[in-house]
């Protein structure tokens, strides 16, 4: 079962033919081999990066397994299972691991505001269906639903595969807290691009970004230099890329992401409705801010 998912987890947007009707596959998979070959250390398809909520079950399917399967093993892959029903989200657990992914990523979704029982049983369950590592996700901007550090750390000690957490509050306080908890043995991953600097410098195991779509090769030497313990390099290059970091989260990722990818002269198509393509100054702001950081 085990799978060791470190470093840099690089969260692909799913590409859309012109008229959003169909998978590109092909822009798929040359934007995973750009970001492998860039040195990112997984790949993370079908997150809020790669719209999964906006899929139906055919294009899900088929957007993890041509993941799966054109990452073959060259890095691990974490697909994001996310559905609203438990039972939904058991089935498209079960279909990751039938396509070989290293672990799944599980974010709770819900009308309802559920309860720190209700969430425990939907993780376990979950959990319990496949048998590859687990990382729970918690994003409250999103989802509405905040997982407290005692929370999160008791369900890693609670649940066999449950084996990593994803914190995307943008608290540092709350990472700083999980390694207290978990006597600094418990993995956890910042998904907060302008924490980065901060959340490594407090025990992340790794940074889960979409940033490489755009940026790879930086993203990559950031993580670089810090293990490498070149912090004043580090600190710089992160200087460079924290305006452009902070310019992605402020609008939806897929319309953020899917717009600096175009401005490259990568089409990975619009968003899909009820998002929409980011005004034309934004993407203009986006190109400067992505060109910056290039050269």
């Amino acid at each position: 079962m085990p799978a060791t998912v470190s470093g840099i987890v690089a969260y692909p947007v799913t590409p859309f033919s012109g008229d959003g009707a169909k998978i590109d596959v092909a822009a798929l998979h040359i934007l995973i081999d750009r970001m492998i070959d860039a040195g990112v250390d997984a790949i993370a398809p079908l997150g809020s990066t790669g719209e999964s909520a906006y899929l139906d079950d055919d294009e899900w399917t088929l957007v993890a397994s041509e993941s799966i399967g054109h990452t073959a093993g060259r890095v691990p892959t974490v697909v994001g299972v996310s559905e609203l029903t438990t039972a939904g989200t058991v089935k498209r657990a079960r279909i990751a691991e039938s396509c070989g992914a290293s672990a799944i990523m599980v974010l709770p979704i819900s009308y309802w505001k559920l309860s720190e029982r209700e969430l425990r049983q939907h993780f376990t369950a979950v959990a319990e269906s496949v048998g590859i590592p687990v990382m729970v996700y918690n994003n409250p901007g999103t989802t509405g639903i905040d997982m407290s550090p005692e929370f999160l750390v008791g369900l890693v000690d609670a649940v066999d595969n449950i084996t990593m957490i994803k914190e995307s509050t943008g608290d540092i306080g709350r990472m700083h807290r999980i390694v207290e908890l978990g006597g600094g043995g418990v993995p956890f991953f910042n998904g907060s691009n302008p924490l980065a600097r901060s959340a490594f410098q407090a025990g992340a195991a790794g940074w889960c970004t979409a940033a490489p779509c755009l940026v790879p090769e930086q993203i990559v030497q950031f993580w670089k230099l810090l293990r490498a313990n070149e912090i004043d390099r580090a600190d710089e290059l992160f200087t460079r890329l924290e305006p452009l970091l902070r310019l992605l989260v402020s609008r939806g990722l897929p319309a953020t992401v899917k717009a600096g990818l175009r401005g490259l002269g990568f089409e990975a198509g619009d968003p899909r409705l009820p998002m929409l393509p980011l005004e034309t100054d934004v993407a203009e702001e986006l190109e400067i801010l992505v060109a910056a950081v290039r050269d």
